[in-house]
């Protein structure tokens, strides 16, 4: 296990995956920002948090979204922001699971407000989320020296005498 962590090409296998996971949360944040109101209502639909915080989680987490994606798409902090994007995607994929066990007919609110009738949940809504789970973990565990920004601040201090 330890052979396979240290190989050399992780960076290179881990910048596509960074990116990738880097615009799926670009554009999943972009239109919560843009209208935290259906966001709020989104979060409420799925019932498992008190009235008091979906309006809090409704602006919070968009930028949370907009942060991780951006520090993943510059190589910044890059493990970090992948630990913050597989954190954020096993608890998406448990309120998804939560509300399909309720039997809630509803959207999942991953992109954009839509109602249950254009974009209902299913069993098969939970399995991108896993992907990107995946991904994350991917990048966590293997991109020691990512190509981008942690990599060229890396390579100034080695360089520094």
């Amino acid at each position: 296990m330890k052979r396979c962590l240290a190989w050399r090409g992780h960076p290179w296998l881990a910048l596509p995956a960074r990116v990738y996971l880097a615009a799926v949360f670009l554009l999943a944040c972009w239109h919560k920002l843009a209208h935290p109101e259906s966001f709020a209502v989104d979060i409420a639909t799925y019932q498992i948090l008190p009235l008091a915080l979906v309006n809090p989680l409704a602006i919070a987490l968009p930028w949370v979204e907009l942060a991780a994606g951006l520090l993943l798409l510059v190589g910044f902090r890059a493990r970090a922001a992948a630990l913050l994007v597989a954190g954020m995607m096993l608890m998406f994929s448990v309120a998804i699971a939560l509300a399909l066990s309720k039997g809630l007919d509803m959207s999942c609110g991953c992109f954009a407000s839509q109602g249950a009738a254009e974009d209902p949940i299913s069993g098969l809504t939970v399995l991108p989320d896993l992907g990107w789970l995946l991904l994350a973990v991917y990048v966590f565990l293997c991109d020691h020296t990512p190509v981008g920004l942690d990599g060229w601040l890396a390579r100034r201090r080695e360089e520094k005498p």
